[in-house]
């Protein structure tokens, strides 16, 4: 089995959790290359949903190794409570390896973080507020506090003195906001130390010695292509790499090492927070009339789209095959896996965006000026839909309809790459594996 990169190939949220879960079991170790809690997997254990945030999707299997890596960040809080969660629901965590290159979030971190997005107004990115960006601002400039540093209070207590010096006055006299003391934070953070300290590791070295024994990696992307902070919408992009190129970087093993790339792509398109989105449908709470609206508010109820980590609406909208070639590219994409299809089963016909239109010019690429996306209207192809015709118990592709495959199969066509498998429903075994 050749080491793997499973990436989010559109805004993030297109089914990575359960596809994660369903190819883990074939992987030694599933290691999470980026981000932080402000991602969130859906995995299905028995007749339950869990929501992992930090938690490597492998930890459902008991033979697997599940690591988070070095480009992760980590509410230490955060993660003790999942990990107490999948306890108490008799999933061993006993496996889990932390890097000790990861940073830390940082109580003020999250204060940082909410106080921006009150202060860009209508200009918000959209952050979950969670600390994600001042805690990879940190590191970026230097200053960020890693997990390594939990294990040694005296260079903790120093690093969160420095901080502090430089935190409090601007939470205290530009946002009005509660100050720290380093006692503060020490009396929080030192007693996640005793519980997170047999399970911090040199994952760099465990990965590459893993590699050199043979043994398979999964990678496991948070978050999507279109959110990287380089090739994503910027700015409304998360603060890391979400691309299959982060997979080296935020772990430590070469791209060498990485034999395939496996994209995931939902069979329409959603995404959460601010920004572009040239495929967006209307709700009509939200002012929304007419086609695209009864089209936008079905898509959203028939596919539950609400967000893991927020449980925000999503913002819904057709497939989008500019964005599925661009995708392709940055990632080096070898196939994708297609999900939700099952959620298309309610229209009647189904759109496909090929392209976009602004200012009287023809984009079949994605383009680069921030303000043609944001004016872009889709270029639309209409196929014929397989509406009322209930596919979640098709479990080979020649048992899907006509059209169902005729969809998938253009898909194709547009996008350039293979769709090895189809997800016909949220349970393990609604699920095509047409080349795996």
């Amino acid at each position: 089995m050749p080491s793997t990169v499973l990436v989010g190939a559109q805004w993030g949220d297109e089914g990575k959790g359960k596809i994660t879960d369903l190819i883990a079991r074939d992987y030694d170790y599933v290691v999470r290359y980026q981000g932080g809690n402000n991602a969130g997997h859906t995995v299905i254990h028995g007749d339950k949903k869990l929501a992992l945030h930090l938690m490597p999707s492998g930890v459902m299997y008991k033979d697997c190794v599940p690591v988070i890596g070095n480009g992760v960040v980590i509410d230490p809080g955060v993660l003790i409570k999942e990990m107490a969660m999948l306890q108490a629901e008799g999933i061993s965590c006993e496996n889990l390896k932390i890097s000790c290159d990861a940073h830390i979030i940082m109580p003020y971190h999250k204060d940082f973080d909410g106080a921006d997005e009150k202060r860009l107004g209508e200009n918000k990115i959209g952050t979950t507020k969670r600390g994600i960006g001042p805690c990879y601002q940190d590191k970026v400039a230097r200053k960020g506090i890693r997990v390594q540093d939990l294990l040694d209070e005296k260079i903790f207590r120093l690093k969160v003195q420095t901080a502090l010096s430089q935190k409090n006055p601007i939470l205290e006299k530009i946002y009005g906001l509660h100050t720290y003391t380093v006692e503060e934070i020490c009396d929080e953070y030192l007693p996640y130390a005793r519980i997170l300290k047999p399970f911090m590791a040199e994952t760099a070295q465990l990965l590459n010695e893993a590699v050199r024994n043979g043994k398979s990696i999964l990678f496991e992307g948070a978050q999507g292509t279109l959110l990287d902070i380089d090739h994503g919408t910027y700015p409304y992009v998360t603060s890391s790499s979400c691309c299959a190129g982060g997979a080296a970087t935020g772990t430590g093993v070469g791209p060498k090492a990485i034999d395939r790339v496996l994209g995931i792509q939902k069979a329409y398109v959603t995404r959460v927070g601010e920004g572009p989105f040239p495929t967006e449908l209307s709700f009509p709470e939200d002012g929304g009339t007419g086609q695209d609206a009864i089209d936008g508010e079905l898509l959203c109820s028939a596919g539950h789209e609400f967000g893991v980590t927020t449980g925000r609406k999503r913002r819904c909208g057709w497939f989008d095959a500019v964005i599925g070639r661009y995708a392709a590219e940055v990632n080096g994409l070898t196939d994708v896996a297609l999900t939700k299809l099952d959620v298309l089963s309610e229209f009647d016909t189904i759109k496909v965006c090929v392209a976009y239109e602004c200012d009287g010019k023809t984009y079949d690429y994605f383009p680069m000026q921030q303000s043609v996306l944001f004016h872009a209207k889709p270029v639309y192809v209409e196929l014929p839909g397989w509406k009322g015709i209930d596919i979640t118990g098709c479990r080979t592709y020649d048992e899907l309809p006509e059209n169902t495959c005729k969809y998938v199969e253009y898909l194709e066509e547009v996008t350039g790459v293979t769709m090895s498998i189809v997800s016909v429903g949220p349970d393990r075994d609604q699920t095509i594996m047409r080349s795996w």
